[in-house]
């Protein structure tokens, strides 16, 4: 009996036990349920997002030809690589026009059925009718505006604009370095960063906005003239005169719009020139004058804005008038109509909210146009800087430079950058495989004019210049220069970190290369102490702005570091140690004779001492080299050298 009772009493337990289970299972299915559910549904919709912003890859294209220098072939350079997007573009606002349009005509034909049927038949006559309207609603409609949202904000805002832009710095960062040099960086900054959105823009809104008001109101005058062609003529004239009214205004407000974008990039240009060169502002105490100088900017700004406010004001007040007008003019007629018998109630309902959705739409349309035409006047005026024809491209059959000795030879070198007078007259000058030579002569004399023309930074006006026997205007310029190190007196350091400069003289090396190559530099005393202003250290440590956290003579050995590192064979030093103090040049000099081993070497500076234990000098002056030969030849013969070296050793005292 007791075992009996104790069987009871478990298979009891054991029944609650899995009752108990099964319940928080189910309880457990319906939270699962309630978790996987909306996982699942926020998974479907990221899928649907990934689909759309998948469409177009800004930076997949890198294109070799250049944009073109005219307005709509220029439009057509970037919406062609996108045409697919844009096609899809237009036939879902085709689709949104008409949906549009069904709405007031949905609501005539509900007037209509419910004043001449029977309330008690209603539904059951007429039901389809109804659910077809309201699925249309319901679901084709949000289906279509879905479709549209998700073309425009998933793939073409951020797709298009973003494709423009990278193209566009392809192509300026491409630009010889004269380019550069004629402008504000700001400015070409601002429209590169500018063109992309606003050519993206006029091109959305002139797809959606521009066939949508045809679509529509071609629609809604064919709607209106199949009850009554009466009814029909209002809205037919209002399109003429609305027609008339934009090729009046919008070539206008086109001119203007770029006049604005000009000012613009003239005000931007100013202020980051003065940003860049805000030490200079400092030392020479002129904030008031720069203020003076952006104020008048401003003001000429403001002005051009004005103008181009003004025409936007009359235009909308024209607008707003005309609308007023076909309103009353539908309405009276309608109703006129109406009191004749020609039409009936349904018609009168359906034609006063068609043309109030006109109305609506030709504002709509109006603040597109002057949209579209602000954006194209943005993109005529970066149209300046980007649809400029790359100069000194490499030539077709341009083939990689190899160095196999280092000898350099320039021949007959002429150049003066477009001037008359001209800079170098005739240079003629060799330079033996692994050759340390030093270019020396008063300022102005056209050394560092020689040296840019060997990196190809212009274009020789006559001669030539050989390396290892290969024309440097035959190679590619980027095998060229990868060939040639070259430290500059004005080091200029990007704003990255020490690791990041560094290795810029070759992207592929190591952490111990980097390290090797500073410490060579002399660098690791002072960047062992670095932090920056987010708590990175060492050579994680960011430098600034053109590396103006660092000092001169800093921002020269992470120069010195970064070309260490490069290891190229041919060795330029354009007053490489100026601005480093005297012990620490020491020590560097000796590093730099052991990097000039084995390599040719053409070095500047008007510290004649930094040089005076070259293998030979080259002294220049007046764009013609006047003397070579050794330190003691030189001074020897008692020529321009030795006067300079006089003034310099012994002139002071």
């Amino acid at each position: 009996m007791r075992v009996a009772r104790i069987l009871r009493r478990d298979k009891g337990r054991l029944g609650h036990t899995a009752k108990s289970a099964r319940n928080a299972f189910a309880s457990n299915t319906a939270l699962n349920r309630l978790m996987i559910r909306p996982l699942l549904e926020r998974a479907y919709a990221m899928s649907l997002f990934s689909f759309f912003e998948g469409l177009l890859k800004p930076t997949a294209i890198s294109p070799e030809a250049s944009p073109p220098t005219k307005l709509w072939p220029f439009y057509w350079f970037y919406a062609k690589q996108a045409k697919g997007l844009v096609g899809a573009l237009f036939i879902t606002g085709s689709a949104i026009a008409l949906l549009d349009l069904l709405v007031p005509v949905f609501f005539g034909r509900i007037v209509f059925l419910v004043s001449n049927a029977s309330p008690a038949t209603l539904l059951q006559d007429h039901g389809h009718e109804f659910l077809g309207m309201a699925a249309v609603q319901l679901f084709v409609r949000p289906l279509v505006f879905l479709s549209h949202n998700l073309l425009i904000n998933q793939a073409l805002v951020p797709g298009l604009t973003n494709l423009i832009r990278w193209q566009n710095h392809w192509h300026v960062v491409r630009q010889s370095w004269s380019f550069f040099q004629n402008d504000f960086a700001g400015r070409i900054a601002n429209r590169i960063l500018q063109t992309g959105p606003s050519l993206r823009e006029s091109v959305v809104a002139t797809t959606s906005a521009i066939w949508y008001v045809i679509i529509y109101g071609a629609s809604a005058v064919a709607v209106l003239a199949q009850s009554d062609t009466f009814l029909a003529l209002p809205v037919a004239i209002w399109f003429l005169i609305y027609i008339g009214i934009l090729r009046g205004f919008v070539p206008r407000m086109r001119e203007r719009s770029r006049a604005v974008s000009e000012m613009r990039s003239v005000l931007t240009g100013r202020i980051v020139d003065g940003y860049t060169n805000i030490l200079t502002v400092k030392l020479f105490a002129r904030a008031i004058d720069e203020d003076m100088y952006i104020r008048r900017t401003v003001d000429e700004h403001t002005e051009t804005f004005h103008r181009s406010q003004r025409l936007t004001t009359i235009f909308q007040s024209t607008l707003t008038f005309m609308n007023a007008v076909l309103v009353v003019a539908v309405a009276a007629t309608a109703m006129r109509m109406w009191t004749l018998g020609a039409i009936d109630v349904g018609t009168v309902a359906m034609a006063l909210p068609l043309t109030w959705q006109v109305v609506s739409m030709s504002g709509w349309v109006a603040q597109s146009v002057t949209s579209i035409f602000e954006n194209v006047g943005t993109v005529q005026d970066g149209m300046k800087s980007i649809a400029v024809p790359r100069q000194m491209l490499d030539s077709e059959d341009a083939k990689a430079l190899t160095v196999s000795a280092g000898a350099v030879r320039i021949e007959g070198a002429h150049f003066g950058y477009g001037t008359e007078r001209g800079v170098l007259h005739g240079i003629n000058l060799a330079i033996a495989p692994g050759e340390r030579i030093g270019l020396v002569g008063p300022s102005g004399a056209g050394k560092s004019t020689l040296v840019n023309l060997l990196l190809r930074f212009f274009e020789l006006e006559q001669g030539r210049i050989l390396i290892d026997g290969q024309d440097i205007a035959e190679v590619t310029q980027e095998s060229l220069r990868a060939n040639i190190a070259m430290v500059t007196q004005d080091t200029s350091l990007l704003h990255r970190s020490i690791r990041d400069n560094i290795r810029y003289g070759r992207p592929d090396a190591s952490d111990d290369e980097v390290r090797a190559a500073a410490t060579k530099a002399h660098a690791m005393d002072f960047i062992e102490t670095l932090e920056d202003w987010h708590g990175r250290r060492g050579f994680d440590a960011q430098v600034g702005e053109r590396g103006v956290k660092l000092s001169g003579g800093q921002r020269q050995r992470i120069a010195l570091a970064r070309v260490i590192l490069k290891n190229a064979p041919i060795l330029v030093l354009d007053e490489a140690t100026s601005a480093l103090d005297s012990e620490v040049e020491a020590a560097i000099q000796e590093q730099l004779g052991e990097l000039m081993e084995g390599r040719t070497v053409i070095a500047i500076a008007h510290r004649l001492s930094t040089i005076a234990r070259m293998d030979r000098l080259v002294v220049m002056d007046d764009g013609r080299v006047v003397e070579t030969g050794t330190h003691t030849q030189l001074l020897a013969a008692g020529g321009v050298y030795a006067r300079l070296w006089a003034h310099q050793s012994g002139g002071f005292a």
